[in-house]
C-alpha cells in the first residue's frame, strides 16, 4: 500500500514546456514500452496535455472505472491520483498498477478518513453509505454503493428508500444531487479545494466579457457558482454538451485540463476557463503532479506501483461493482 500519511497540498510549480524534439522522442519511447509490458495507460481528464496525448483512454472516474474492469492488459498504468490507481487495483487485483507520481494525492480524500467515517456509521446502524470515488480504498471497504459525478443521480434514486442515506466525502456535490433527486442524505463536510475556488463574483466578471457564452459547470462547484451555470455535469458529460452546443464560445468551470480534451473533441469552437482570484484559469495541484517524464520512469522500473490487502479489495469492490451494475442499466429500471 502507498504511504500517504505525509501527504501535503502541493505547491504550485509553473510547468516549462518541453522542447518539441524531447517531448516526442519521450512520447515515442512511453509507446514502445506500453507495447512491450502489455499496458494500457489511462488518463484522467485533468492531466498535462502531453500525457492525454500518449494515453489509450482520457476520460472522467465513471469510464476510467469501466476501461479498467475490461482491461485484458497486463500492467495498468494509471495517470490521475492514487484513489483513482486503487480503484483500477481493486477491479484487477492480479494485475500491475502504477502511477506516474505516488504523491498525487485529493483534498476530498484526504478530507475523509476511515476512522472516522466508521464512527459516524456506528452512530446510526440504518445508514446507507453512498460513497463519491474521491476517497482512499478503506473508505470504499465501508460502503454501500459507489458513485461518480457522472452517475451520483442514478446511483441515489437506485439506492433503498427505507434506509438514511449518508453521502460522502463532497458536500457539494451531495447537495447538488438532493437537489435533483428530492432524497435527503446526511452530508460529509468535505470539498475538491480546487473546485470551490470558482465564485459567485469570478463567473459574474468573465460573464461581463463574453455574455452570450453558457456556463458549465461541476458539482464539485458550490451552489453560488451552480445557481449561475447553464449546465451541471460530469467531465464526460461536459464533452456531450459541448458538441451540441450551437455558440461559438463556452465558459468552463472544473480543473483547466479539461480544455484540452474539448478543443480536440469540440474544434472550431472556443472554451474559455473561468478565472479563479489571482488566476486566469484553475488547475489541481495534485494532478500537476504527473509528467511525461514521470510516466516513461514509472513504466521503465513498473514503480511506484499500488498494493493493497485482500482483506480492503475483496470489501471494497462490492460497492464499485455494485455502482457498475446500476451505472449499465436502463433508466426505468435504475431502482
Amino acid at each position: 500500500m502507498i504511504d500517504r500519511s505525509e501527504t501535503q497540498q502541493p505547491e504550485f510549480v509553473t510547468r516549462i514546456p518541453l522542447p518539441p524534439e524531447r517531448l516526442d522522442a519521450l512520447s515515442r519511447d512511453i509507446l514502445k514500452l506500453k507495447h512491450s509490458l502489455n499496458a494500457i495507460i489511462l488518463a484522467h481528464n485533468y492531466q498535462v496535455p502531453e500525457i492525454q496525448d500518449v494515453a489509450d483512454f482520457v476520460g472522467d472516474s465513471l469510464g476510467l472505472s469501466q476501461q479498467a474492469a475490461k482491461t485484458n492488459a497486463d500492467v495498468i498504468v494509471f495517470c490521475g491520483v492514487h484513489f483513482m490507481a486503487e480503484t483500477a487495483k481493486i477491479l484487477n487485483p492480479t494485475k500491475t498498477v502504477i502511477l506516474p507520481d505516488k504523491d498525487a494525492g485529493c483534498s476530498l480524500e484526504e478530507s475523509c478518513p476511515a476512522p472516522k467515517l466508521k464512527a459516524l456509521q456506528a452512530a446510526n446502524p440504518n445508514f446507507y453509505t453512498v460513497t463519491y470515488i474521491n476517497c482512499s480504498a478503506e473508505v470504499k471497504a465501508l460502503s454501500d454503493v459507489i458513485c461518480t459525478s457522472g452517475n451520483a443521480v442514478k446511483i441515489v434514486n437506485a439506492a433503498p428508500k427505507d434506509r438514511d442515506l449518508l453521502f460522502v466525502p463532497d458536500e457539494n456535490l451531495g447537495a447538488w444531487v438532493m437537489e435533483q433527486t428530492g432524497r435527503k442524505m446526511t452530508l460529509w463536510a468535505g470539498s475538491c479545494y480546487a473546485h470551490v475556488e470558482f465564485t459567485h463574483a469570478g463567473v459574474m466578471r468573465i460573464r461581463r466579457d463574453f455574455p452570450d457564452a453558457p456556463l458549465v459547470a461541476h458539482p464539485e462547484c458550490t451552489k453560488a457558482v451552480r445557481l449561475l451555470a447553464d449546465e451541471i455535469c460530469s467531465t464526460e458529460q461536459m464533452v456531450a454538451f459541448c458538441k451540441r452546443s450551437p455558440t461559438p464560445a463556452i465558459l468552463i468551470a472544473t480543473e483547466a485540463g479539461m480544455i484540452h480534451r474539448l478543443l480536440k473533441e469540440c474544434p472550431g469552437k472556443r472554451f474559455i476557463p473561468v478565472p479563479i482570484e489571482n488566476c486566469r484559469c484553475n488547475e489541481c495541484k495534485f494532478m500537476k503532479m504527473n509528467t511525461l517524464e514521470k510516466l516513461y520512469d514509472c513504466m521503465a522500473r513498473l514503480h511506484p506501483r499500488v498494493e493493497l490487502s485482500a482483506d480492503i479489495m475483496q470489501r471494497a469492490r462490492l460497492p464499485i461493482e455494485r455502482m457498475l451494475q446500476i451505472s449499465s442499466q436502463p433508466l426505468a429500471n435504475a431502482g
